[in-house]
């Protein structure tokens, strides 16, 4: 989902800078007010940064990263996930890969938002966590980061080929295999935590609602 240096111009990173900053504007009122969501946010980006270092790929005009997005959002909540998503960009650039802190609005804009249209559509829907219902979630979610990417492609300075953007795209059907039984062992592993205090501080609520539905 690394959009590679030199594809966009200054003036539409600056719109998707003022983008991403009115995102996380418009959900910050409630992060501000909560120490917990303080908590899972720390969380989720922890796991999101190692996860994405464990595993990563150039493929055509961008890069695939074992992103971890189902199984952070379903345990930590939406909130969290959206700021997570940001803090980790930022400490991946910060550490590591310091050239990606150039398009880090516009990374966080193809994580996040896929996230917020995955979340006021099936997530709140959701009542039991079912490996079938991770699947749908798993494969929404990453048509929309694959659909954010091609929307940078297009907007991008020089052409780029649709057949580079459909390879880019096909990788993530690996994706889509392999997190849905990660989304599950972990979500359902919850399930014998869901009583401890650290759970209640640690995880989403509505998440222990679905696993004590699936038990």
């Amino acid at each position: 989902m690394h959009i590679e240096i030199g594809i966009l111009s200054q003036d539409k990173i600056a719109y998707a800078s003022v983008a991403a900053t009115a995102l996380l504007g418009a959900h910050s009122a409630g992060w501000l007010k909560s120490p917990t969501t303080w908590l899972r946010t720390a969380l989720a980006a922890f796991f999101f940064s190692a996860l994405m270092q464990a595993w990563h790929m150039p493929i055509g005009p961008s890069e695939l990263h074992m992103v971890g997005a189902m199984p952070i959002y379903l345990l930590f909540g939406f909130v969290p996930t959206l700021f997570g998503f940001g803090i980790g960009l930022l400490l991946q650039g910060l550490v590591f890969e310091p050239q990606d802190l150039a398009h880090l609005s516009v990374n966080f804009l193809s994580l996040a938002v896929p996230l917020v249209v995955l979340h006021h559509g099936m997530g709140r829907k959701l009542s039991t966590l079912t490996l079938a219902n991770v699947c749908k979630l798993d494969a929404v979610y990453y048509t929309g980061v694959t659909l954010m990417v091609g929307f940078w492609l297009s907007i991008s300075n020089t052409a780029t080929p649709v057949a580079d953007w459909a390879l880019f795209a096909s990788s993530y059907i690996s994706l889509v295999l392999i997190e849905p039984v990660l989304t599950v062992v972990l979500t359902l592993g919850a399930r014998h935590l869901k009583n401890s205090r650290w759970a209640a501080l640690c995880l989403d609520e509505v998440t222990l609602q679905r696993v004590g539905a699936a038990a």
